[in-house]
């Protein structure tokens, strides 16, 4: 708040909208870390043993609606917002990371867990400035238990935008432990990352698919190449949304988009679609931004976050 006085007499009171904030706070015992976005929770990482990967869950909206869904009914194995492929190391067990009820250990008893998993290994950097968070994950990919077959290094840096709304630009990049490991991904149901957005959200329920050529829905943007896009719905009167941005490090991906709510890129077209080998020693990388926003795809002047994004400017 400021005080101006006019004429040496008048004191007049000029209300200033404070600067929007972040602030993580981690919780151990519900192993999750949680971020919020001028004081109200936004988004949160949950990297749990009892989850056969870690994810991103709840996205929030601007108004604090759910996003995203953890556990969805049609596709309980889908995780919000998460990474996840089809690999092999060597002569070993094909292992489906993406289809998890396939890894558990029993599954007549699910609450055994999982003999195939990616865990979190351990947070190197973690901080906040202002309106800015920088949170770096180190994790593994196992088989059988114990045996490492891809190290993950990930990376969120997010910041705030005022209004409730936020933009996070992730990154992440695989090595393998040690060996080759083959990528056997399923060309149809991949993406990279997957997002699930919430049922209230989904085009089952008037929600809207809007990719950077102007294509709409499943029909539009299925298959199609796009450098972003965003899904957006009006709910409980308030219209909202998020949006995927790709960084156009090459030509613009395949996508997979679905009414019921799943969309996300593909990676690259010499790694997409096909079976390919990471060597030891190479690395496999992916980056989004993720942008959450008031309004739709229009108003929520996605096209111009998307420029701001790809100048760094974001």
């Amino acid at each position: 708040m400021r005080f101006l006085s006019l004429a040496g007499w008048l004191t007049v009171v000029v209300a200033t909208a404070a600067p929007p904030s972040v602030e993580l706070q981690l919780q151990d015992e519900a192993k999750q870390l949680v971020v919020r976005v001028e004081g109200q929770p936004a988004m949160a990482y949950q990297f749990g043993d009892e989850f056969a990967l870690p994810h991103f869950w709840p996205l929030r909206s601007p108004s604090e609606k759910l996003l995203t869904v953890q556990r969805p009914d049609p596709y309980p194995h889908h995780r919000s917002l998460w990474i996840a492929d089809k690999v092999q190391m060597g002569d070993g067990p094909v292992v489906d990371f993406y289809h998890s009820w396939k890894n558990l250990r029993r599954p007549s008893k699910p609450a055994d867990g999982f003999r195939h998993f990616i865990r979190h290994q351990r947070f190197s950097e973690m901080k906040t400035e202002g309106a800015t968070a920088l949170i770096e994950i180190e994790l593994q990919w196992i088989v059988d238990d114990n045996r490492p077959l891809l190290d993950e290094h990930r990376k969120l840096r997010l910041v705030a935008l005022g209004n409730g709304a936020y933009f996070f630009d992730l990154t992440w990049n695989l090595q393998p432990h040690e060996g080759d490991v083959k990528f056997l991904s399923d060309g149809v149901h991949y993406a990279w990352p997957y997002v699930r957005m919430h049922p209230q959200f989904s085009g089952e329920q008037g929600g809207v698919l809007t990719n950077d050529e102007g294509r709409r829905g499943q029909a539009g943007t299925n298959d199609q190449t796009a450098r972003w896009i965003d899904y957006s719905n009006t709910v409980a009167g308030e219209t909202e949304g998020l949006a995927l941005f790709v960084y156009p490090d090459d030509t613009p991906p395949q996508w997979l988009t679905r009414e019921y709510g799943t969309f996300g890129p593909r990676r690259a077209e010499k790694w997409s679609g096909t079976k390919f080998t990471l060597r030891a020693g190479e690395s496999l990388h992916g980056r989004v931004g993720v942008f959450v926003h008031r309004g739709d795809a229009k108003s929520g002047r996605v096209a111009e976050h998307y420029r701001q994004y790809v100048e760094d400017k974001l």
